[in-house]
């Protein structure tokens, strides 16, 4: 297992009250995949800096800590992929704490 931070913008025009609805999905389909969440973080909603789609000029981020199997983040890249209220995902492995001297 490994742990990964997940960076999503969700695309909620009109329905900023679902931020959590959505995010709470996506929690289930991380454990569904045979991930634990560590911390899901919700930020705010920002403008894009560049506009490659008019219907998508600005969207909400969140960022999700979790670890998983390595062959989970493939599934989960595909899933979200197809699921309407995620406009972009970005999967890293977290970096390991650093050592307080």
């Amino acid at each position: 297992m490994k742990k990964y931070e997940g960076l999503f913008i969700l695309n909620l025009a009109g329905r900023e009250e679902g931020v959590k609805d959505a995010l709470d999905k996506i929690s289930t389909e991380i454990t569904a995949a045979g991930g634990k969440i560590e911390t899901v973080q919700k930020m705010e909603k920002k403008a894009f800096s560049r506009i490659a789609d008019k219907r998508h000029s600005s969207g909400f981020y969140a960022n999700v800590i979790f670890t998983a199997a390595p062959t989970a983040i493939a599934l989960l890249q595909k899933k979200f992929s197809l699921n309407e209220d995620v406009f972009r995902v970005l999967f890293t492995e977290a970096p390991a704490p650093k050592a307080v001297k």
